[in-house]
């Protein structure tokens, strides 16, 4: 099929028009804000957190928060790597030659969807009841299966799993399908195909395998 410029293409290719390494830094930046100030709701959620941290017993807790704060560039630099390679890699495969750079450029752009879950956990527990516990903050999925069926009726080695089956994968996907439909200036279906070929089966499987393989 013949490539298409359609006019949602041409909005979106002006809405992309901004330095993405100004991007970068910024949602670092609300991602890491964002996860201290949830960290710090967790912490007061632990009864007599105040008298284990004068003595030393949440260091752990304190080490662990830090070197995620510390990854969280790293950890986003090396998923874009990973997604636009996986997109680049099934576009040619099947016939769309993407060039890989505008596909990096895109996937940092679409992980500002993941912002959302994370805000809403921090929002729904700025102001916790007295009942709240830690636990309560830390396995809170937003709008998605581990949600739905509660995290405490379901099996430890199935949280990973439907905590990434949520609404936000879905938009992220959906995403991907306007993102690759500008950039590929192929139709909207034959993008979706390429983004169910290169994230949303791999993520299936990858999902799948945590499960058979979780001790």
């Amino acid at each position: 099929m013949a490539k298409v410029h359609t006019p949602i293409a041409q909005k979106i290719e002006e809405i992309l028009d901004f330095d993405k390494r100004l991007f970068f830094l910024v949602i670092v930046l609300i991602f890491i804000c964002i996860r201290y100030l949830t960290n710090t709701l967790i912490l007061e959620a632990i009864p007599d957190s105040q008298r284990l941290d004068a003595q030393g017993d949440l260091i752990f807790f304190h080490i662990f928060n830090t070197l995620n704060y510390v990854w969280t560039p790293f950890a986003l630099l090396w998923k874009c790597t990973v997604i636009a390679f996986l997109f680049w890699s099934i576009g040619l495969a099947v016939g769309y030659k993407v060039r890989y750079k505008p596909l990096w450029q895109f996937a940092l752009v679409a992980e500002a969807v993941f912002i959302i879950p994370e805000l809403i956990r921090f929002l729904v527990f700025l102001s916790p009841s007295p009942s709240t516990t830690y636990l309560q903050i830390q396995n809170f999925e937003p709008l998605s299966a581990l949600w739905l069926l509660g995290a405490d009726q379901v099996d430890l080695r199935y949280h990973y799993t439907l905590s990434h089956l949520n609404t936000f994968e879905v938009l992220y996907m959906a995403a991907w399908v306007l993102g690759f439909h500008t950039l590929s200036k192929r139709s909207i279906r034959e993008s979706s195909v390429v983004v169910l070929l290169a994230y949303g089966f791999p993520l299936l499987l990858w999902l799948g395998f945590y499960i058979a393989a979780y001790r």
